[in-house]
């Protein structure tokens, strides 16, 4: 007999397993296509469960926006180009599935690299050794001289650079989403913090041309929000400066009278942080509309929900 009294179970009572209400049935299970070789149907078999419920939900409801013409903003920080999205993104704007493309100073730098020279990112430790980071000379150069004449047009940051890749030899402007975005017709702003960007280390970075460029990019983000009523807005890999961003841009057009409560809010992301769930997930959509947050690697999870979509119009024929 040990020390310690034990208590007696044979009292206990039980139920009818009937009686019990139960988070998971076998509807909701998934369904398997090991044998076909149809994406839809494997997107369509996965689970109705947690995340994979989600998405599917999600991807429904963002082909709904897509075919009813909504708005369908689309902001993006630099990890996408840098695991290989840029061509998705392309390919979405081309078929008009996004209606304003929204980007920080450091996609900028790396869409004008790789629509340059066809490669980008560079070996950060190896170059701050050296003094080398930052200095990539063509870029310095080139994107500092696209503000300072982009301003003078009266261009924002995005157009300004878009127009300047159109104008320069580039290897793979193909694979360029800004100039994908300004050559459909596709509102494209940039949004960057004076030194943040390793092209304010050159010497011609003009401060006041900067900030000017795309202090007009926030004006015409703040003018796409007042249209957001009824759409759809994502958040791909930025942490801190597009959430905020987007916050007060919403500020703005909800101030002036727009009634931008009901949409949907979705921040794909490979880690929980903080800005991206409050300011664009919870705080926008609290007094009505939806928020998301899938979370997973973007070069994998990104691309299976956009075929998740397309494979949705396809089914309602659109």
């Amino acid at each position: 007999m040990g020390k310690y009294k034990e208590i007696d179970l044979s009292g206990v009572r039980r139920f009818p397993f009937e009686e019990l209400a139960t988070k998971v049935d076998a509807g909701m299970f998934g369904r398997p296509d090991l044998d076909g070789d149809s994406f839809a149907a494997f997107f369509a078999g996965l689970p109705d469960i947690l995340a994979a419920k989600e998405l599917k939900a999600l991807a429904a409801k963002t082909a709904a926006a897509i075919g009813g013409g909504r708005a369908v903003i689309l902001m993006m920080g630099a990890h996408l180009i840098k695991c290989g999205l840029s061509p998705l993104i392309v390919e979405l704007i081309r078929r008009k599935a996004v209606t304003c493309l929204v980007m920080n100073g450091a996609g900028a730098i790396h869409d004008f690299e790789v629509a340059m020279f066809g490669r980008t990112s560079e070996d950060v430790a190896a170059h701050l050794e050296t003094g080398m980071f930052g200095f990539a000379e063509e870029t310095g150069i080139q994107i500092n001289e696209a503000l300072r004449e982009g301003v003078a047009e009266g261009w924002g940051y995005g157009e300004a650079v878009a127009r300047k890749l159109a104008a320069l030899p580039t290897r793979h402007p193909e694979l360029s989403v800004l100039l994908a975005a300004w050559e459909h017709g596709v509102p494209v702003t940039v949004h960057s913090a004076i030194g943040t960007e390793t092209i304010h280390q050159h010497p011609e970075t003009d401060g006041a041309a900067a900030g000017e460029a795309t202090y007009r990019d926030f004006k015409i983000l703040c003018d796409q929000l007042t249209g957001l009523e009824g759409g759809i807005v994502f958040l791909y890999g930025s942490a801190v400066i597009l959430p905020e961003v987007f916050l007060k841009a919403l500020t703005v057009a909800r101030n002036l009278g727009h009634p931008v409560r009901e949409f949907t809010a979705v921040n794909f992301d490979m880690i929980r942080h903080y800005r991206p769930q409050e300011n664009v997930v919870s705080r926008p959509t609290r007094t009505g509309g939806e928020g998301f947050t899938i979370i997973g690697h973007h070069e994998i999870l990104i691309p299976l929900f956009w075929q998740g979509v397309f494979g949705e119009l396809r089914r309602q024929g659109k």
